[in-house]
């Protein structure tokens, strides 16, 4: 993230979209990979880890997604800002045509188009390299005052041609509160 400082603070930088460029992850991106994704699992139900992963845990699960599946990153101006991925759906053979996709943007930067565009590049990419369907597994909450989680992922996956294929019900737990998860799916072919 970018800081410039005013008379009033610090402020985040926000650019064009059109200045965005979408690259393939390296390992030494998980530094600001997980300054990205460490609020997600310290203040939202949006992840379901309960602890921030070390550097290295980071690193290694970068490493190990990059040997089979995309991973990609926004950059605006040399800054991520965001990052998407595909990962393993199923451990058996069947299944190796699907993969579950995951998208964060950093969160001064939402709704500004850039998950849009790391699906969109990610899902190009996912069809360019055989893939058959695209699987995402959401948190969800049935509370519209919930301070740890909106459905806005769920709105997301919709307008991005997911729909949802399951729901589950009460199977998180997190900030002492029970959440539901929803599968949502797109076919690539």
């Amino acid at each position: 993230m970018r800081y410039n400082q005013s008379k009033n603070g610090i402020f985040v930088i926000n650019l064009p979209a059109s200045m965005i460029n979408i690259r393939e992850a390296r390992p030494a991106d998980a530094p600001h990979l997980l300054e990205i994704y460490a609020p997600y699992v310290e203040k939202t139900a949006i992840s379901f880890e309960y602890d921030v992963p070390t550097l290295e845990e980071f690193e290694g699960r970068i490493s190990s997604i990059l040997c089979k599946y995309p991973y990609l990153v926004a950059e605006k101006e040399g800054w991520i800002v965001g990052y998407a991925y595909a990962t393993e759906f199923k451990g058996r053979e069947a299944f190796r045509w699907t993969v579950e996709t995951s998208v964060y943007v950093e969160r001064s930067q939402r709704q500004d188009g850039i998950g849009r565009m790391l699906y969109g590049a990610l899902e190009r990419e996912l069809r360019q390299r055989g893939f058959h369907s695209m699987c995402a597994c959401i948190a969800y909450t049935e509370r519209e005052d919930d301070p740890h989680l909106t459905n806005d992922s769920v709105l997301f996956h919709e307008r991005m041609g997911f729909a949802i294929v399951g729901h589950f019900h009460r199977c998180g737990w997190k900030f002492d509160r029970w959440y539901d998860m929803v599968w949502m799916e797109k076919l690539l072919g």
